[in-house]
């Protein structure tokens, strides 16, 4: 079911070995419709290289509505034509924040520049959000997060799951944010130990602190942008 040979470094992980046949199995038992695409489902991880990540996104799980998802969290299939939901709330805080107006959905690009988009559960049924929140993708984040606790890195963790996974992400060594989650249902939300995710200029901060460290900025702008 699940094609490998593109991982790279992230085959190293314990998870891939251990707990992902476990995984395999139960989803090939699983009769419902399973998103993203079977060759979709690591793209985050195929896209950015240990090595090459500078700012972590963190999700919940993917779009439960086909053709929508395409395994990078928060981005959509360009041709899906859709609600935008919480990407469209993404790209209001952009505008807000940098006064930029996106219309590219897919965000290959950001992937290309070192920002891994990864969820905290990587499948879902479709029609059936957080479905398979009890398969163990978590244990595949914890050792992602483990393994980029080699160097400081921008984290940018947008909801619960989020907040929950990056727990032991040291505050003082890197740029950790925490907000709500974008979901309309949750864009305006606020906490003792998170921020509202509207006004809470994520990108802005995240490439002042980039800049603070010697790196370059992340491009957020549509791709021709760059």
């Amino acid at each position: 079911m699940f094609d490998l040979s593109r991982l790279g470094a992230w085959a190293h992980l314990p998870f891939i070995t251990e707990t992902l046949p476990v995984i395999q199995a139960q989803l090939e038992v699983d009769e419902r419709t399973v998103l993203p695409p079977a060759h979709l489902i690591f793209n985050a991880l195929e896209r950015v290289q240990p090595d090459d990540v500078r700012v972590v996104i963190l999700g919940q799980d993917p779009y439960h509505t086909v053709g929508k998802a395409h395994g990078l969290a928060f981005s959509i299939t360009d041709n899906f034509g859709g609600r935008l939901d919480s990407l469209g709330n993404i790209f209001k805080e952009l505008q807000s924040d940098m006064d930029v107006i996106r219309t590219s959905t897919q965000l290959d690009d950001w992937a290309d520049q070192g920002v891994l988009l990864l969820n905290t559960i990587l499948t879902v049924p479709e029609g059936l959000p957080k479905g398979h929140a009890k398969l163990g993708w978590q244990k595949l984040t914890d050792q992602v997060l483990e393994r980029l606790a080699d160097k400081p890195r921008a984290y940018l963790l947008w909801g619960g799951p989020a907040h929950k996974a990056a727990q032991s992400v040291d505050a003082e060594a890197n740029f950790k944010l925490q907000s709500s989650h974008p979901s309309p249902l949750g864009v305006t939300k606020s906490g003792t130990n998170f921020e509202a995710f509207r006004g809470s200029k994520p990108f802005s901060r995240t490439n002042a602190w980039l800049r603070s460290t010697g790196q370059r900025s992340i491009n957020w702008d549509d791709p021709e942008a760059l």
